[in-house]
């Protein structure tokens, strides 16, 4: 449904998106997420025709965005993170709006009260938009893009502003369209990627750093073995603490330990990182048992998908192979010492002013 080719955009000689390529397939739910700064905004904007490249193509369900712009944005419906809103207008007078700017054929009141109705806003088709609230104004936004019923669902930020319930029935919604749309979700919280997406690409300097699901991501970047464990030391003081961390660093097999939060006087969290090869538990519990330390509480963990984009995206070096292709994705990771600056540098080149395209005038129409 949607393909991307060797996509790259300079802006004067600041390179934004580098050589970058992926696809996604009818029915997948894509998300898409980068640190400020990594081109995920510059390729958003060249997959909806608003700013176009410097090289690689682009395809809408078979057709070139750049070559043929009205055809490719008539399968795209887009939600920016600030919603493109006539704020003098009704609900109603809005969506009529871009019903006849989108040159919708489908059965004008029914479409639209089947939208209003998916987006939950149907008790405010009379109102003022200005006068509407930030989550209801979201939802205004996200309206719009699905009028016409487009193959293509492009959403940055769908779910900001919108408090924990309407948060959740978006959530409920994007899947449910995931189902007969293919929909690119952008977004900076991550547990909602993970509770909504078959799929992730993680973007960083300009390309594609990681390409899976959050499992197959997390067990090609680490071999390490998270868990966490609560323990009681025999004083009940902070300087237990201190003993505890140094007694578990010694276990062979242990890579990394770190006292977190006290939970009760003398009651500490250790959050423990293993190689993946040793089983350290036995361990654990001899030294603990040894020293008059009590075991409240052993939980296995996994990389969680913050774990996941903060080692990609600030980690070292890794090579990563997605299942089924038969190219590599290199996970190139920003370091210590230049990562401000390169990420300014790349802000500053995201920020620049967006490039026309010959079809400048028809792209609000046809997305």
């Amino acid at each position: 449904m949607i393909e991307v080719k060797n996509l790259t955009k300079m802006y004067g000689e600041k390179l934004a998106v580098n050589d970058i390529s992926f696809t996604v397939e009818k029915g997948e739910i894509l998300g898409f997420l980068g640190p400020n700064g990594a081109g995920k905004s510059t390729t958003m904007n060249m997959l909806t025709g608003y700013i176009s490249s410097t090289s690689g193509q682009i395809l809408i369900n078979g057709k070139d965005i750049f070559e043929n712009p009205k055809e490719a944005k008539a399968n795209i419906g887009y939600l920016p993170e600030i919603p493109p809103l006539y704020l003098d207008m009704t609900v109603d007078a809005y969506l009529n709006f871009m019903f006849d700017l989108k040159k919708c054929k489908l059965p004008r009141r029914a479409h639209l009260d089947d939208v209003c109705g998916l987006c939950k806003i149907s008790d405010v088709r009379k109102r003022v938009i200005k006068n509407l609230s930030k989550g209801y104004k979201q939802r205004v936004g996200l309206a719009q893009a699905l009028i016409n019923n487009p193959p293509v669902l492009i959403l940055d930020e769908p779910t900001v502003g919108l408090d924990p319930n309407q948060i959740i029935e978006i959530r409920t919604l994007i899947k449910k369209l995931g189902k007969k749309h293919t929909v690119i979700l952008s977004s900076h919280i991550l547990p909602e990627i993970q509770a909504v997406c078959d799929r992730i690409i993680i973007i960083n300097k300009g390309t594609v750093a990681a390409d899976g699901t959050a499992d197959e991501i997390a067990k090609n970047i680490t071999n390490e073995h998270k868990m966490t464990m609560r323990i009681e030391g025999e004083t009940h003081t902070a300087s237990d603490k201190e003993k505890i961390t140094e007694a578990i660093r010694s276990i062979e097999g242990v890579k990394y330990v770190r006292a977190d939060m006290e939970r009760e006087k003398g009651i500490y969290d250790y959050d423990i990182e293993t190689d993946g090869k040793t089983d350290v538990r036995r361990e654990l519990n001899k030294i603990c048992s040894k020293n008059g330390w009590n075991i409240m509480m052993l939980q296995l963990s996994d990389l969680t998908l913050e774990d996941i984009f903060l080692k990609i995206t600030m980690g070292e070096q890794i090579g990563l192979e997605k299942k089924g292709k038969k190219s590599k994705v290199r996970i190139n990771l920003v370091t210590e010492g230049n990562a401000e600056a390169e990420a300014a540098d790349e802000k500053s080149a995201e920020e620049a002013p967006a490039e026309k395209t010959e079809d400048t005038e028809n792209a609000g129409g046809d997305k």
